[in-house]
Parts: C-alpha cells; structure tokens; sequence
C-alpha cells in the first residue's frame, strides 16, 4: 500500500497519470469479506468490472499521449512547419539524425465497358506506389537538414524510379519568420505538401490536385516561413515550369522539372497564407506565378508563357466528421504558341473543384481506430478555355468530373486501408469507372 500510494504522489505532478494510481488505490480497499452474502459479492464484482473498464479507459489515454514520441524531445518551439507529422520529425528531435517514411499499395480494378457502352480497354493493376523514406540531420537548434527519397512503382526500371522529393536546410530564426531552401514542396493545395496516404481518404489522391495542382510538384529554390498567431505562411521563389511538358489532357503536370538539370532560364514566386484560427480549421489560399518559356523558341522567337495558379482550400475535423474541398484555377499566357510547341492544344485556362465530406462510423465507441465513410465530388477541365476558339471547337475528353464513395478504415492513425468506387464522367460519354483498395501508412 505504502508503495502504491508513493506511485500516485511522484505522478501527481502529471494531471494524466495520477488517475490510474487512485483507481488502483480503490481497487484494492474493495472489502473482500468472507463472510459477504451473494448480494455483495455480486456488487463487489460490479464496482471491480467498473474498476477495470476505467482502468483500460485510462491506459488508451496514456498511449494516446505517449504516441509518437518515443525518446524524442521536443527542443524547439512548434512550429506549423507544413508538412505532416512523419515528414517533420526532425524538428521533433532532440540533435542528431531522424528517420521516418511512409508507404502505399494500390489495386485498381476497372469497368469492362465505358460510359457509351463500348471495350474500355483498360486492364486491371496491382503495384506498390510508393516506398518513402524521411531523413533529417539536426545541426544544432537552429539549422537541420530535412529529406524525403522516394522509389516509385517497386523498381528502377519500367516505369518506375528513385527521386528526391524535397530536400532542403531550414534555418531557424524566430517562430515567425524562417529560411528555406534546396529542393522545395511548391506550397500550394491541400495534397502536395501533406500526401502522406493516411492523410487522405480516397485509394488514389484527388484528380484535381493530380492534374491541375500537379503532385508531387517540387522544384529547387529558397523562401520563408513562419508563423503569425492563428496564421501560418510560405513564401519561396523556385525554379519555373518548362511549357515544353505540357498537353491536353494533363495540363501543366508534364511541366514539373523537379530539380533534375531543370533549366533555370525562367523563375516563379509561389506561396500560400493559412488560418489555423479554430480547433480542427485549416483555411487559406496559394498560388504559383512565372514564366514557363525557359528560353524556346517558337517560329524562331521566345515567349514568356507566363502560368499564374491560384486556389481556395479547406479542411475541418469536428468530432467524427470531415470536411475538405479545393477550387484552383490556372491562366496559361501565349497558349496559342505553347500548343505549337507541344504539338497539341494547351488551355489558356484549366481548372475545377472538389468537395469531400467523410464520417467516422466508429467514434462513439473507439478512441484508437476509425471507421470513415465518405464521399467525395470532383469536376475539371484542363481545356476550358483556348485562346481564339470558341469552347464547341476544344477537343473533348477534358472536361472530366467523378463521384466517390468509399470507406477508410484506420486501426492505427499511421495505418490506412481503403476501399472506394469511382463513377467517372467526360464531354465524350467514354470515361471508365474503376473500384480502388489501398493500403497506407507512415511512420
């Protein structure tokens, strides 16, 4: 008894621990009186049930506040740094190196006919997207080395490949301002910086931030960051795209040069500005602006081709529900000689939205696993809008949207496995409707 009650006193400074010394306490003083007629030993037993299920109650709580901290002290202020909890590890550690990463399978399974009744000639895949790993090196408390190495689709070789996602120093000034730079995420949408697989519910990331805010978008440059209150920003000035990749039917995707001799004739300031106001509350706007000519030539003559995006993003957690949604437009200059570059019309203005809403079926009975069911509404068009033609003479197939509905279940935060339903729609009645499973998870 003497021990139990020194127990609860050297954790009565942590308001988390002590509740489970006292229940423990109680526990033991329960009467355990021989001579106890059946009426009180079955309340004896009761009050013991009772005991128990607080005391499982308590010990989730204790996991939960341990969880993800292992032996690693925090050194440095919190800062909103941008990237998802996996990702910035190293601000978490103490001095030294850090490691994290995540991974994600995905089966995709395809309709055998599309929307006009015809062979859609797709065929059904199974691969391993991604392997990632998270690296860092803490210099002292205000310099760190942060990475994110990347192998595609299992192999080198096909399709598949080894890149560096981002990689860059931080230089640590104040909460409020701080500098970056080295291969650098472009700050824009809700995916391109937290693309981590348990973060979002569907098998596959949005189209429209796949083909309109192009993950994963990554180019070389410096900037800064910080944080303002309830507000956090990123401001950087990167190397541009190079119009050169851009088509049709991926808009400015093709574009990305992602650090690898990326020609750096044409630059771009891209950023964004968030509020984090409200518990459960991410709101705010980015962009990305610069000329993407990087020195072609079209008819013997440069052009700035100047691509300006812009988008409105949202995600609020309340409770057992989900709420995201992404509107992005994008103005592409001089068009017309991109699309006599690139050998095919390229929109002089793309864009779309999504809107997503998910529930947790289990959170009034589970503190540690999830149940999301959801759904999710997305439109774009890649080709809405061509200079000097009118929208009837634009090649179809562009103006794409889908419905998805889907269930996510998480028996870890960090574990994700989903299984979802895509019915797709286009301008030429031909998309294919397709059924996801995907397993996640980061670490």
């Amino acid at each position: 008894m003497n021990a139990l009650l020194g127990f609860a006193s050297s954790r009565s400074r942590s308001p988390h621990r002590w509740p489970l010394a006292a229940v423990l306490l109680v526990a033991l003083i329960v009467p355990l009186s021989p001579a106890e007629d059946q009426a009180d030993a079955e309340a004896r037993d009761k009050r013991i049930e009772e005991l128990e299920t607080k005391v499982e109650v308590l010990i989730e709580e204790l996991a939960d506040l341990r969880h993800g901290t292992g032996d690693e002290e925090n050194t440095v202020e919190h800062l909103d740094t941008g990237l998802a909890p996996s990702a910035e590890r190293i601000y978490r550690t103490a001095s030294g190196f850090a490691l994290g990463g995540y991974g994600e399978w995905l089966y995709q399974n395809y309709a055998a006919r599309n929307d006009a009744g015809g062979p859609s000639g797709r065929t059904d895949t199974t691969d391993f997207l991604r392997l990632v790993l998270y690296t860092g090196y803490k210099f002292n408390d205000k310099i760190l080395f942060n990475a994110e190495i990347e192998w595609e689709h299992a192999t080198t070789g096909e399709s598949g490949s080894a890149s560096v996602e981002f990689a860059y120093l931080d230089f640590l000034l104040a909460p409020h301002l701080n500098v970056r730079a080295g291969m650098l995420l472009v700050p824009v949408g809700l995916v391109n910086e937290l693309h981590e697989p348990p973060v979002f519910l569907s098998a596959r990331r949005p189209d429209l931030e796949t083909l309109i805010l192009p993950t994963t978008w990554r180019e070389t440059g410096a900037g800064i960051w910080g944080d303002l209150g309830s507000w956090e920003y990123r401001v950087y000035v990167v190397s541009s795209l190079d119009a050169a990749g851009f088509s049709s039917m991926n808009g400015i995707r093709g574009g990305r040069q992602k650090g690898s001799k990326a020609r750096a004739e044409d630059w771009a300031l891209t950023g964004r500005l968030d509020y984090r106001g409200k518990a459960g509350l991410l709101a705010g706007v980015s962009f990305f602006s610069g000329n993407t000519g990087q020195g072609r030539e079209v008819a013997g003559s440069t052009f700035g081709g100047k691509v300006t995006t812009i988008d409105f993003h949202a995600l609020y957690n309340w409770r057992a529900l989900e709420l995201r949604g992404v509107w992005a437009r994008i103005d592409v200059d001089d068009a017309a000689l991109i699309s006599t570059l690139v050998g095919q019309p390229v929109g002089s203005r793309m864009g779309g939205y999504y809107l997503q809403a998910g529930w947790d079926l289990l959170a009034s009975r589970s503190k540690r696993s999830q149940l999301i069911a959801f759904a999710k509404y997305e439109s774009f068009d890649t080709l809405a809008r061509l200079p000097g033609a009118p929208l009837e003479a634009l090649p179809g197939g562009a103006d794409r949207s889908s419905w998805t509905w889907g269930v996510t279940y998480k028996p870890h935060p960090s574990v994700a496995l989903k299984f979802d339903y895509q019915d797709y729609s286009n301008d030429t009645s031909d998309a294919v409707d397709q059924f996801n499973v995907a397993m996640g998870f980061s670490f």
